[in-house]
Protein backbone atom coordinates (compact mmCIF):
# COMPACT_ATOMS: atom_id res chain seq x y z
CA UNK A 1 0.00 0.00 0.00
CA UNK A 2 1.37 3.37 -0.91
CA UNK A 3 0.93 5.98 2.12
CA UNK A 4 2.59 9.57 2.50
CA UNK A 5 2.40 11.03 6.01
CA UNK A 6 0.68 11.00 9.22
CA UNK A 7 0.65 12.85 12.53
CA UNK A 8 1.19 11.01 15.55
CA UNK A 9 -0.78 11.86 19.24
CA UNK A 10 2.15 12.16 21.22
CA UNK A 11 4.08 13.97 24.37
CA UNK A 12 5.33 16.46 24.61
CA UNK A 13 3.28 17.13 21.54
CA UNK A 14 2.42 15.66 18.00
CA UNK A 15 4.50 14.47 15.30
CA UNK A 16 4.44 14.39 11.50
CA UNK A 17 6.42 11.78 9.79
CA UNK A 18 7.05 10.72 6.25
CA UNK A 19 6.06 7.01 6.52
CA UNK A 20 8.64 6.18 3.35
CA UNK A 21 11.37 7.14 5.69
CA UNK A 22 9.87 5.68 8.31
CA UNK A 23 11.51 2.33 10.00
CA UNK A 24 9.80 0.17 12.93
CA UNK A 25 12.28 -0.62 15.10
CA UNK A 26 11.75 -3.81 17.29
CA UNK A 27 14.05 -4.56 20.19
CA UNK A 28 15.04 -7.75 21.41
CA UNK A 29 12.04 -9.27 21.75
CA UNK A 30 13.63 -12.91 21.98
CA UNK A 31 13.02 -15.43 24.37
CA UNK A 32 15.99 -15.37 26.31
CA UNK A 33 14.15 -12.05 27.54
CA UNK A 34 10.82 -12.92 27.73
CA UNK A 35 10.55 -16.42 28.67
CA UNK A 36 11.00 -19.02 31.39
CA UNK A 37 14.82 -20.33 31.70
CA UNK A 38 16.29 -17.79 29.66
CA UNK A 39 18.51 -15.05 30.39
CA UNK A 40 16.29 -12.57 32.20
CA UNK A 41 15.01 -15.30 34.65
CA UNK A 42 18.43 -15.96 35.38
CA UNK A 43 18.74 -12.86 36.71
CA UNK A 44 16.40 -13.03 39.42
CA UNK A 45 13.57 -11.12 37.20
CA UNK A 46 9.59 -11.86 36.28
CA UNK A 47 10.08 -12.60 32.46
CA UNK A 48 5.84 -12.00 32.88
CA UNK A 49 6.57 -8.25 33.44
CA UNK A 50 7.61 -8.23 29.66
CA UNK A 51 4.06 -9.86 28.26
CA UNK A 52 2.33 -7.02 28.20
CA UNK A 53 4.52 -5.14 25.33
CA UNK A 54 3.54 -8.29 22.82
CA UNK A 55 0.03 -7.44 21.86
CA UNK A 56 0.38 -3.68 21.43
CA UNK A 57 3.60 -4.81 19.14
CA UNK A 58 2.14 -7.40 17.12
CA UNK A 59 -0.75 -4.54 16.46
CA UNK A 60 2.09 -2.09 15.49
CA UNK A 61 3.96 -4.48 13.37
CA UNK A 62 0.69 -5.70 11.30
CA UNK A 63 -0.03 -2.33 10.39
CA UNK A 64 3.43 -1.59 9.10
CA UNK A 65 3.76 -4.61 6.88
CA UNK A 66 0.23 -3.92 5.54
CA UNK A 67 1.66 -0.42 4.49
CA UNK A 68 5.04 -1.91 3.77
CA UNK A 69 7.04 -0.08 6.15
CA UNK A 70 10.34 -1.07 6.57
CA UNK A 71 10.61 -3.24 9.78
CA UNK A 72 13.73 -4.28 11.90
CA UNK A 73 14.30 -6.58 14.44
CA UNK A 74 16.99 -6.76 16.62
CA UNK A 75 18.43 -9.47 18.95
CA UNK A 76 21.43 -8.76 21.74
CA UNK A 77 23.48 -11.83 21.67
CA UNK A 78 27.06 -13.19 21.64
CA UNK A 79 29.54 -15.42 19.37
CA UNK A 80 29.81 -19.01 20.26
CA UNK A 81 33.21 -18.27 21.63
CA UNK A 82 32.43 -14.90 23.35
CA UNK A 83 35.46 -12.81 21.66
CA UNK A 84 32.44 -10.31 21.81
CA UNK A 85 31.21 -10.40 25.56
CA UNK A 86 33.33 -8.06 27.28
CA UNK A 87 34.08 -9.93 31.42
CA UNK A 88 32.66 -7.01 32.54
CA UNK A 89 29.82 -8.33 31.57
CA UNK A 90 30.05 -11.97 31.04
CA UNK A 91 30.94 -11.52 34.94
CA UNK A 92 28.62 -9.06 36.47
CA UNK A 93 26.25 -9.81 39.03
CA UNK A 94 25.33 -13.62 40.39
CA UNK A 95 23.10 -14.89 37.82
CA UNK A 96 22.00 -19.01 38.29
CA UNK A 97 23.39 -18.81 34.37
CA UNK A 98 26.52 -16.87 32.95
CA UNK A 99 25.82 -15.73 29.75
CA UNK A 100 27.40 -18.82 26.87
CA UNK A 101 26.22 -20.83 30.13
CA UNK A 102 23.79 -24.24 28.60
CA UNK A 103 20.07 -23.37 29.48
CA UNK A 104 16.75 -24.58 28.73
CA UNK A 105 16.89 -22.85 25.64
CA UNK A 106 20.22 -23.46 24.63
CA UNK A 107 23.23 -21.60 25.60
CA UNK A 108 22.66 -18.23 27.12
CA UNK A 109 22.49 -15.48 25.01
CA UNK A 110 24.14 -16.82 22.02
CA UNK A 111 23.58 -16.34 18.55
CA UNK A 112 22.24 -19.57 16.79
CA UNK A 113 20.66 -20.63 19.94
CA UNK A 114 16.85 -21.31 20.37
CA UNK A 115 17.09 -18.71 23.30
CA UNK A 116 18.38 -15.89 21.26
CA UNK A 117 15.99 -15.91 18.79
CA UNK A 118 12.41 -13.54 18.27
CA UNK A 119 9.70 -14.80 19.94
CA UNK A 120 7.14 -16.81 17.88
CA UNK A 121 4.16 -13.64 17.97
CA UNK A 122 6.61 -11.28 16.76
CA UNK A 123 8.62 -13.38 14.64
CA UNK A 124 10.58 -11.66 11.68
CA UNK A 125 9.20 -12.11 7.70
CA UNK A 126 12.03 -13.30 5.74
CA UNK A 127 11.77 -9.77 3.90
CA UNK A 128 12.69 -7.76 7.44
CA UNK A 129 16.05 -7.02 8.62
CA UNK A 130 17.66 -8.72 11.99
CA UNK A 131 20.10 -7.10 13.30
CA UNK A 132 22.13 -9.09 15.40
CA UNK A 133 23.98 -6.59 18.16
CA UNK A 134 26.37 -7.26 21.04
CA UNK A 135 25.53 -4.39 23.11
CA UNK A 136 22.60 -2.79 24.47
CA UNK A 137 22.21 -0.35 21.47
CA UNK A 138 21.11 -1.31 18.08
CA UNK A 139 23.90 0.77 16.95
CA UNK A 140 27.09 -0.52 18.17
CA UNK A 141 29.36 -2.82 16.61
CA UNK A 142 26.46 -3.40 14.02
CA UNK A 143 25.32 -2.54 10.60
CA UNK A 144 22.01 -0.83 11.60
CA UNK A 145 23.46 2.83 11.09
CA UNK A 146 24.47 1.84 7.16
CA UNK A 147 20.83 -0.11 6.97
CA UNK A 148 18.97 3.47 8.33
CA UNK A 149 21.03 5.21 5.65
CA UNK A 150 20.51 2.60 3.15
CA UNK A 151 16.44 2.78 2.89
CA UNK A 152 16.89 7.02 3.16
CA UNK A 153 14.93 6.63 6.98
CA UNK A 154 14.85 10.00 9.20
CA UNK A 155 12.16 8.50 11.69
CA UNK A 156 12.14 5.46 14.13
CA UNK A 157 9.27 4.07 15.78
CA UNK A 158 10.92 2.60 18.92
CA UNK A 159 9.61 -0.72 20.50
CA UNK A 160 10.52 -3.85 22.76
CA UNK A 161 12.62 -4.17 25.93
CA UNK A 162 13.90 -3.33 28.26
CA UNK A 163 12.66 0.19 28.25
CA UNK A 164 15.34 1.34 30.34
CA UNK A 165 18.26 -0.34 28.93
CA UNK A 166 17.95 -1.26 25.14
CA UNK A 167 15.35 0.99 24.20
CA UNK A 168 16.78 3.74 25.89
CA UNK A 169 20.38 3.30 24.54
CA UNK A 170 19.14 2.78 21.15
CA UNK A 171 16.95 5.92 21.11
CA UNK A 172 20.01 7.60 22.64
CA UNK A 173 22.34 6.55 20.12
CA UNK A 174 19.98 7.27 17.21
CA UNK A 175 18.91 11.06 18.51
CA UNK A 176 22.99 11.79 18.84
CA UNK A 177 22.77 10.87 14.90
CA UNK A 178 19.56 13.34 13.99
CA UNK A 179 17.01 10.53 13.90
CA UNK A 180 13.50 11.62 15.21
CA UNK A 181 12.55 8.39 17.87
CA UNK A 182 8.76 8.46 18.32
CA UNK A 183 8.77 5.54 21.44
CA UNK A 184 5.64 3.21 21.50
CA UNK A 185 4.93 3.28 25.13
CA UNK A 186 2.77 0.47 25.72
CA UNK A 187 4.81 -1.54 23.24
CA UNK A 188 8.05 -1.47 26.05
CA UNK A 189 8.38 -2.97 28.85
CA UNK A 190 10.50 -3.70 31.92
CA UNK A 191 11.20 -6.46 34.62
CA UNK A 192 10.84 -3.64 37.25
CA UNK A 193 7.32 -1.45 36.17
CA UNK A 194 8.96 1.66 37.87
CA UNK A 195 12.11 1.96 35.64
CA UNK A 196 9.68 1.41 32.48
CA UNK A 197 7.48 4.72 33.87
CA UNK A 198 10.82 6.77 34.35
CA UNK A 199 12.44 5.38 30.95
CA UNK A 200 9.73 7.21 29.24
CA UNK A 201 9.59 9.97 31.19
CA UNK A 202 13.14 11.10 30.24
CA UNK A 203 12.55 10.33 26.88
CA UNK A 204 10.34 13.06 26.41
CA UNK A 205 11.72 15.65 29.63
CA UNK A 206 12.66 19.14 28.69
CA UNK A 207 10.56 19.24 25.42
CA UNK A 208 11.64 15.69 23.58
CA UNK A 209 15.24 15.88 24.70
CA UNK A 210 15.18 12.60 23.11
CA UNK A 211 12.18 11.90 21.47
CA UNK A 212 8.98 11.61 21.21
CA UNK A 213 6.48 8.96 23.62
CA UNK A 214 2.76 7.46 22.05
CA UNK A 215 1.17 4.38 22.42
CA UNK A 216 -0.20 1.92 19.82
CA UNK A 217 -3.43 3.11 19.48
CA UNK A 218 -2.08 6.30 18.15
CA UNK A 219 0.26 5.21 15.68
CA UNK A 220 -2.49 3.23 14.41
CA UNK A 221 -4.90 5.97 14.54
CA UNK A 222 -1.70 8.28 12.40
CA UNK A 223 -1.43 5.01 10.24
CA UNK A 224 -5.23 5.17 9.37
CA UNK A 225 -5.31 1.37 10.14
Amino acid sequence: MTISSGTIAADPEPITLDWSRTALVIIDMQRDFLEPGGFGETLGNDVSQLARAVQPIAAVLAAARDYDMLVIHTREGHLPDLSDAPPAKVERGAPSLRIGDPGPMGRILIRGEAGHDIIPALYPLESEIVIDKPGKGAFYATEFGDVLQKYGIENLLVCGVTTEVCVNTTVREANDRGYRCVVIGDGCASYFPEFHEMGLNMIKAQGGIFGWVTDSAAVLKALGA
